[in-house]
């Protein structure tokens, strides 16, 4: 499969008509891929959660517009933001497992790859941050 611009611009669309702002593409081939690798198009405006991952860092590669990684503590207060975008210094990074973190799109058409180890898991509620959120 080529990642391309058609590819982009149509999840872009997808994720514009949808409520929650996002849409992915699962890129496994087989059902017995238990990786995670994903595209994820992601609107301004799209509420993603501050949640954790206690089994795997994440790595996110921005392909095209830009976003922020916010880092929030325990106490949900924000301890770090790193804006990415390509052809930028700042083009992807890992989260490190465990650390509570959130991202923020910037720029309509932003879209991203994914990937985590294991099989998807849905997150488990101790998993996410709840409280107030900045972006």
């Amino acid at each position: 499969m080529i990642i391309d611009q058609k590819i982009m611009d149509s999840l872009s669309q997808q994720a514009k008509e949808s409520p929650r702002l996002r849409q992915a593409f699962d890129l496994r081939t087989t059902p017995i891929d238990s990786s995670q690798r994903i595209l994820n198009a992601v609107e301004p405006g799209a509420i993603l959660p501050i949640h954790r991952h206690r089994g795997s860092t994440e790595t996110i590669i921005v392909l095209r517009g830009k976003v922020a990684q916010h880092y929030y503590n325990d106490a949900g207060e924000k301890t770090a933001s790193y804006e990415l975008a390509p052809n930028t210094a700042q083009v992807g990074m890992s989260v490190p497992v465990g650390q509570w973190h959130a991202l923020e799109s910037l720029e309509e058409g932003s879209v991203i790859f994914e990937s985590k180890d294991g099989a998807y898991q849905p997150l488990s509620a101790e998993d996410i941050l709840e409280v107030a959120q900045e972006g």
